[in-house]
Formats: C-alpha cells, structure tokens, sequence
C-alpha cells in the first residue's frame, strides 16, 4: 500500500470516528406520556392471589380446553362486599374467568388429584353469562387446599350476607307498612273531624230555628 493510499484512509479513519463522538442528542419525534390504565380491581381487596392454570369443559368436544395460565384472585368489593372470581393471562393479562361467589356454590377435589379442583358457575369472561365447568391446576397440593378453603369461606360468607340484605330489606318493608298505617289512620281521623265540624253548623242552625219558633208560639195562643 502506497503511502498517500495510507493517508487517505487514515482520513477516512478519523472522520468516521469523529461522526460516531459527535455526541448531537436527537430530541424524539413523539413524546410518549404516562397513562393511567383502569384494571376494574380499583374499588376491590385482594382476598387470594395464587399462581394457576384454568381449564374450561367443552361439551361438544367433550373434553378440557386449557383456558389459561396465570392467576387466580378473589376480590372483594369494598362498598357492597361482593366477592368475585377472576382469573388473568399472565402476559396478556387477558381475562379467563370472572364470576362472583355465590353461597350455592360448592367447590371440590378434581378426580383425586390433589392439586387440581373443579366448581360450575354462570361465568362473564367473554361479556356474557354462561354456563361452565371449570378446573383449576395449581403447581402445589398446598395453593389447592388454601383456594378450596377461601373458596368456601367466601361462599358461606356471602350467605350471610344474603341473609342480612333480606333482614335489612323485611325491616324497610315493615317500616313502610307501619308508615303507611299511621298515615290512614291520620287520614281518617282528619276526615272524621272534617265531618264534625260540617254537622256542628247545621246542627246550630236548627236550634236556633227551633228557638224562635218557640219564642213565637206563646204569642200568637195569647
């Protein structure tokens, strides 16, 4: 290699360097902003958070479909204390399962297998209510029994629940019916004086009537 050859691609050299040390900072074409996601959890407390994979039944094909890996969590509600299901996709977070615990529900050990149960409910996770058989596989005997436990609490929970709603609401109803009996019984005694005082003037004008009347007999026998 000629020297001139050398110094030109020592040039070269040292212009690439110098481009890539420049050090120029490029302001972004778009500035990206934080934004506030809303899950639906805002107004629930997390009752159970555990690691799982659901299955739904398919009845047609008469067999387990895999719905899902991710978690299963029970949240409670914090104004009307509703306990609901809800099972996520752990990277998509998409939901699999989303229903509330009702006190008719039961849950139980799927086929002896220790880690896995199985429970039906009117689920919601595809916007509408249906009918499904669920399983649930956990990756420890353990995370099975602590959701089957939960899963019956909440259940006997929310019957008492239930039962106090419907104590609360026979003592609206009662209350309305006492309400509405003083409110005739107001009534009719308004009418009743209303009556009263109707009769007590004619009941004047007669007497006065009948007092001249009197007044006039003597005087015309004499």
């Amino acid at each position: 290699m000629s020297t001139t050859e050398a110094e030109h691609r020592e040039e070269e050299d040292v212009t690439a360097g110098e481009d890539e040390d420049t050090g120029a900072q490029v302001a972004p074409i778009v500035k990206l902003e934080e934004v506030a996601v809303s899950t639906g959890e805002e107004n629930e407390d997390s009752i159970l958070d555990l690691k799982a994979k659901l299955y739904r039944f398919d009845k047609e094909g008469n067999q387990w479909k895999e719905r899902g890996a991710g978690t299963v969590k029970f949240l409670k509600h914090k104004v009307t204390g509703k306990v609901r299901l809800l099972v996520r996709q752990s990277k998509t977070l998409k939901i699999c399962a989303n229903h509330l615990i009702l006190p008719s529900m039961t849950v139980q050990e799927h086929a002896g297998n220790e880690k896995s149960c199985v429970w039906h409910a009117r689920d919601f996770a595809d916007g509408e209510l249906k009918d499904e058989l669920f399983c649930i596989r956990f990756p420890s005997i353990e995370n099975s029994k602590k959701f089957i436990e939960t899963f019956q609490e909440v259940a006997e929970s929310q019957n008492q629940e239930e039962n106090k709603d419907a104590s609360a609401a026979a003592g609206l109803l009662e209350n309305l019916s006492v309400e509405g009996n003083k409110d005739a019984e107001k009534k009719d005694e308004e009418k009743s004086d209303n009556k009263t005082a109707e009769e007590e003037p004619s009941s004047g004008k007669e007497s006065k009537a009948d007092t001249e009347k009197k007044a006039e007999e003597p005087a015309s026998s004499a």
